[in-house]
């Protein structure tokens, strides 16, 4: 199988490269539509929050509404009280006058009718105590009917405000969403390029191995390739193997432009055998320990700490379900991926 597999890879194949493309497309896209749905959360959220400012605005309008309606028939039913009053010191008066006048024409009943006099006087200065404390109860009425009238004009500015905040975030959103996408698609085209340089450039440099292939948007090398059964010690072998990708990992780190948040991660993986020995108890301690010698391999090949992610993914991430022996090896794996950080 191993010698059709290496005459079926000495042709020229195009099929890893159109997987490498669409892969890489739909998982930009994934990531486009990611970073896109959690900003329109927080835009949202944002524009969520102006409303609850509108509608608590909203019901303080209300209730100063109706504080306005209160307060405007308190005053009609002071103005008709006030009406009342100076009909009845209208009527004081002309039953004052009449008296006075009966008081000028009569002699006999003069002390009768200063007494009424002073009597209807008392009674008209009642009177006009009380129209003075209506019409004072009217003035302060018209001062909190102008303070509402203020207050509402104020709410009206505020609510205009508020309006006309959330029609320029719903234009910013729509403004930022429309840069986003294009940000977006323009690292993804670059990180695209740069990956498929980066494939091509080991390819050239590993030959054709089968035990070296690309599946999907990963390099894959079999374990065997750098580690003994069961051991995270890479062999001598594996360690020139990577000194080959360190050189390459160096080249391309010098390429891709800083601003571009890219990272390799070096995948470990297992059979579904347990392990053996005291060394490691599982084989999520047997993956991880291998990932992180590869990792510190290329670190001391000169790759930069940051750019590299360690990851241990035990027997939980078979490419090939039988239980063979051909199985097992082929799910005994180490892979790169070049992807965002």
């Amino acid at each position: 199988m191993a010698i059709a597999r290496a005459r079926r890879d000495s042709g020229l194949n195009y099929w890893p490269g159109f997987v490498d493309a669409l892969s890489t497309l739909v998982l930009g896209i994934i990531f486009m539509l990611t970073v896109f749905m959690v900003v329109q959360f927080y835009l949202t959220q944002e524009v969520a929050g102006k409303d609850t400012v509108l509608a608590r605005l909203n019901a303080q309008l209300a209730q100063l509404t109706d504080l306005l309606s209160l307060e405007k028939s308190g005053k009609l039913s002071v103005e008709e009280e006030l009406a009342q009053l100076r009909s009845s010191l209208m009527s004081a008066e002309t039953e004052r006058d009449r008296f006075r006048s009966l008081y000028e024409g009569v002699g006999a009943g003069a002390a009768d009718a200063q007494g009424k006099a002073a009597e209807l006087g008392g009674q008209l200065e009642a009177e006009r105590r009380l129209t003075t404390r209506a019409l004072a109860q009217v003035e302060v009425l018209n001062q909190q009917i102008a303070a509402l009238r203020r207050q509402l004009a104020a709410l009206e500015q505020a609510l205009e405000a508020s309006e006309s905040k959330d029609k320029e975030a719903q234009s910013r959103i729509a403004d930022l969403g429309q840069r986003l996408n294009v940000a977006l698609a323009q690292r993804v085209q670059e990180l695209s390029r740069y990956r498929s340089d980066f494939f091509g450039r080991l390819r050239t440099i590993l030959g054709n191995r089968p035990d070296i292939r690309i599946v999907g948007d990963r390099f894959v090398f079999q374990s065997e390739v750098f580690f003994d059964t069961g051991q995270a010690i890479l062999r001598p072998e594996g360690r020139a193997e990577l000194d080959k990708l360190a050189t390459a990992l160096t080249e391309l780190e010098r390429q891709i432009p800083s601003e571009i948040a890219w990272v390799l991660r070096v995948d470990g993986h297992t059979d579904i055998r347990p392990t053996t020995g005291a060394t490691f108890r599982t084989n999520w301690d047997l993956s991880a320990a291998r990932a992180i010698s590869v990792v510190q391999h290329l670190i001391g090949r000169g790759v930069s700490p940051q750019r590299l992610v360690a990851a241990g993914f035990g027997e939980f991430q078979p490419i090939d379900p039988e239980r063979t022996d051909e199985a097992f090896s082929r799910n005994r794996r180490i892979e790169l991926k070049l992807t965002e950080r």
